[in-house]
């Protein structure tokens, strides 16, 4: 393979930035051009919540040489993501439109989620990253939030959002008549606060590993050497008090001082004893993306564990993980397969039908009667790490008509296109039938066997006890999967006498 050039720009907060990335024949990236600029983008929102036609004018401007310069490098493949910032803009669509029809470009507005697994996916990549995860805390630091994903043993535990963003920290006191030492330390308070919440709800003790993904990571640990960007934490938090004591620091950049500050609080209240500064950001990431899925990239990781992993913790969380659980993936998954000829979906398709077997019940924790509902408000509203928000509204809908009746596209609580609409459709149908086969949550076959033949789906089980409640409660679960598949299910049993001794 020749190499392959590829220009990746990102519309931030507070910045734009071009990277041109060359994917070499080996199957490696690397960075060989970078250009940032300011904006006021994140500003204009925060203070008017409507960005100014003076910062279209300079987007789209910038954005002209950028292509300009991606032009130059010969670039195979330009992609342009934006800010989630500017979904709280009023005039958002007319800026979107203004960026398209003045440059050509068609800008993708990333939602959170997809945002920061972007930024994952890059560290995720990386050799070392493996026994980096392996007792960490994972924070993203963006100019409207945060995204704190804590790993155990290198799974991921839990994924959390937190509005301490550097803008939002800047304008937290903006207007407060305050000295710069009372500022600083107002902020410092706030976002102590903040993490000792985190702390008491996920933190039942503290973290070896503090990976920190930050536009200012750099300020500390300028270095293009792996091994020196990682520093032990106590010095780290010296670093940044260090900057911070000097009395004219920060006042050239306004969200540096936020930054330090939202450092120092991450490495002292975490309990980390090492602090790692990959010196990465969006940009790395969409290209890192963009290698992954057209091949150009040898990538070992598995994000689809780290999705399941997510989602089985999220289930242990609100105490709905059981074998119950595992017989129902496995059952799902079947189906599923046995299906593959006629339900015109794809092996993402499963991870989420998988997704949806794990949190299921996660509902009951909050309400039993009403468990199906709570799941859905309890997955909408979970961050999990690898889900973009349309898949995460796909199993949330997945789980919620598994025992509710399927309401029309135009009556859905959470809007969605007719492609997800059947996808759920046909996702939630697979789970109803799976869960009635193990109603009882006793795992009764000994085996099953699932086939498709003609227009029936034929599910053989062996089973040494009684199947009365699965044979009623299946009979009632079919006529959905006929609504939705054409085809029906039929459950065949094999009795299996056991000697008693």
């Amino acid at each position: 393979m020749s190499v392959h050039t590829f220009a990746s720009i990102y519309i931030g907060s507070y910045e734009l930035t071009l990277k041109i990335f060359e994917f070499t024949a080996k199957k490696k990236m690397k960075e060989i051009d970078c250009v940032r600029t300011r904006t006021n983008l994140g500003k204009d929102i925060y203070h008017t919540e409507s960005v100014g036609y003076e910062t279209v004018e300079q987007l789209c401007d910038t954005l002209q040489e950028f292509l300009e310069i991606a032009k130059s490098y010969r670039a195979n493949a330009t992609e342009v993501y934006m800010s989630v910032a500017i979904r709280d803009a009023s005039n958002e669509l007319f800026v979107l439109d203004q960026i398209q029809i003045r440059t050509g470009i068609r800008a993708r507005v990333l939602s959170n989620s997809e945002h920061r697994f972007i930024t994952y996916e890059t560290i995720a990549g990386r050799e070392r990253f493996a026994e980096a995860v392996e007792d960490a805390a994972f924070v993203d630091i963006g100019g409207s939030g945060i995204q704190i994903t804590l790993f155990r043993n290198g799974e991921i535990i839990t994924t959390q959002h937190m509005d301490l963003g550097t803008i939002r920290l800047r304008n937290m006191l903006r207007n407060s008549d305050c000295s710069m030492d009372n500022y600083r330390r107002g902020l410092a308070e706030f976002i102590d606060k903040k993490i000792e919440v985190f702390r008491a709800m996920y933190l039942k003790q503290d973290v070896s590993n503090l990976i920190l993904i930050s536009d200012y990571g750099d300020m500390l640990l300028s270095t293009e050497e792996e091994d020196q960007r990682i520093v032990k934490a106590d010095k780290f938090a010296k670093m940044t008090q260090k900057l911070l004591k000097k009395p004219e620091f920060g006042y050239e950049d306004p969200f540096v001082v936020p930054s330090l500050i939202l450092f120092h609080a991450l490495a002292t209240s975490l309990g980390c004893k090492l602090v790692y500064v990959p010196g990465t950001n969006i940009c790395d990431g969409i290209a890192f993306d963009y290698g992954r899925r057209k091949n150009l990239l040898l990538v070992n990781h598995s994000f689809e564990d780290d999705v399941l992993s997510a989602s089985r913790n999220l289930a242990e969380h609100f105490k709905s993980y059981s074998p119950h659980i595992e017989a129902l993936n496995r059952l799902a998954t079947d189906i599923f397969t046995a299906m593959k000829k006629v339900h015109g979906l794809n092996k993402r398709h499963l991870l989420l039908l998988r997704v949806a077997t794990l949190l299921h019940d996660v509902g009951k924790y909050v309400s039993i009667s009403n468990g199906s509902i709570s799941a859905y408000n309890i997955i909408m509203e979970s961050e999990i790490i690898g889900l973009t928000h349309r898949e995460r509204s796909i199993v949330a809908y997945t789980v919620l008509f598994n025992t509710l009746p399927l309401m029309k596209i135009d009556e859905l609580p959470d809007p969605v296109d007719e492609e997800s609409y059947i996808v759920f459709a046909k996702l939630s149908a697979i789970l109803r039938v799976a869960n009635a086969l193990d109603q009882s949550h006793k795992q009764k076959f000994d085996s099953s066997r699932i086939i498709l033949k003609d227009r029936e789906l034929l599910i053989t089980v062996e089973a040494s006890e009684d199947l009365t409640l699965e044979r009623a409660l299946f009979a009632n679960k079919t006529q959905y999967f006929e609504d939705v598949f054409s085809i029906k299910p039929v459950l065949k049993e094999k009795r299996v006498y056991r000697l008693r001794s």
